[in-house]
């Protein structure tokens, strides 16, 4: 016992020095970009940036050092089974796999995602989240850093104060953000499902009790419902007018566009194809949806609003993520200084956690990625991870 226990304290102790990342090309996440500096890391967070000086135990030079990515919009419970198909509800009725099957499929899926680059993500939906973020907390799993709501609201769900008290259930079982469908999805056209009573009490009562609210919103009615009632971010937007649009900008609510999700559905075609509303009226929606999602980028870009990154990744996106900064600059106009920062720390801000994870500074969780090539230059750098630090423990090292 005493052996163990000396052996336990010696890895702590090891654990607890300071290390020495030296890096040639830094974007700290805000907008700078630092040149030949060197990070310390002391127990998982950033201690000190200074001019490189010191030998460094990790050497990044010639890479570019991002903080490490967030993706505010994720599903990792959904996967595509031993047919080749989609399962979305780990052990469910009809499901070709068995629960602890779809577990390790999901834990597969956050694995591939912290690969990535992403070492955090919110998940919007399922109550396997909770298991994952737990796991990959306490270290026994290999992960990102996980928000979930655990669970969704919709116009299902009940009355006003049924959806209340629903809330403050999701608060008590530990829900990081309530998710709640204001529309249906684009491939039913995206109409207001929830009515104006049911969202302002969604969205209401996760403010009580201390919780953010992402709302699943197409079109402009159940955005702007969604809006006036204080929710925190809306989700899609792919038919949003100006005003709606505006709207977001007087009230500081963030604004989460996908681009990955409906490349994912159309690549991924077959996989999906006659499950649900997954037909070809449901297809040529998504197909017609890009341009739309390309110019309501743009517009709210223009106007000014919070634009955070998300993907909405769901079976066959998973460690892909990244291609959303890709698809937001080559398709949605963007720079790819605002896009790297719409995954870093405006993404960061919008989770609460801007004080904590979304730039690369002293005080802040040692999370780091880094790139072969200049992502600030050429966007497509993002798939070249070769590096990722999350608080302060290495997961990859490929270099």
């Amino acid at each position: 016992m005493l052996k163990a226990f000396a052996i336990l304290s010696l890895a702590a102790a090891a654990a607890a020095q300071p290390l020495v990342l030296k890096t040639s090309l830094l974007f700290d996440g805000k907008g700078q970009v630092l040149r030949n500096q060197e990070i310390t890391v002391e127990n998982g967070r950033i201690t000190h940036i200074a001019n490189a000086s010191h030998k460094p135990d990790i050497d990044l030079s010639g890479l570019t050092v991002t903080p490490g990515w967030i993706d505010t919009h994720t599903h990792p419970g959904w996967y595509f089974n031993k047919d080749n198909r989609l399962e979305q509800w780990p052990g469910g009725r009809g499901a070709k796999t068995t629960p602890s099957q779809a577990a390790l499929f999901t834990a597969a899926n956050a694995y591939a995602t912290l690969l990535g680059g992403f070492t955090t993500v919110q998940c919007l939906g399922q109550a396997i989240d909770g298991d994952i973020r737990y796991m990959t907390e306490t270290g026994a799993l290999p992960g990102p850093r996980v928000l979930s709501s655990l669970r969704t609201i919709d116009e299902r769900t009940g009355t006003p104060d049924q959806i209340r008290a629903v809330v403050r259930k999701m608060k008590e079982d530990g829900s990081d953000v309530v998710k709640l469908f204001a529309t249906a999805s684009i491939r039913d056209g995206g109409k207001m499902t929830m009515s104006k009573e049911q969202i302002e009490a969604a969205c209401g009562e996760a403010k009580a009790v201390g919780l953010r609210s992402a709302v699943h919103a197409h079109a402009s009615d159940g955005a702007a419902a969604s809006i006036l009632a204080g929710c925190t971010s809306i989700e899609h937007g792919t038919f949003l007018d100006d005003a709606t649009l505006k709207l977001m900008v007087e009230h500081g609510t963030y604004f989460d566009p996908n681009f990955l999700v409906l490349h994912n559905y159309l690549e991924n075609k077959a996989k999906f194809m006659g499950i649900g509303n997954y037909n070809e009226e449901g297809f040529a929606a998504m197909e017609k949806g890009l341009p739309l999602v390309a110019d309501v980028y743009k517009r709210a870009r223009r106007l000014h609003v919070k634009i955070v990154l998300g993907t909405d990744a769901v079976a066959g996106s998973h460690g892909r993520n990244a291609e959303e900064f890709i698809y937001r600059v080559q398709d949605g106009g963007d720079t790819p200084k605002d896009a790297l920062i719409s995954g870093t720390s405006m993404a960061a801000e919008s989770l609460g956690l801007g004080n904590q994870i979304g730039a690369i500074a002293v005080g802040m969780q040692a999370d780091l990625v880094a790139v072969q090539g200049n992502p600030l230059e050429d966007i497509t750098a993002v798939r070249r991870v070769v590096f990722v630090m999350r608080g302060g423990k290495v997961y990859r090292n490929a270099r």
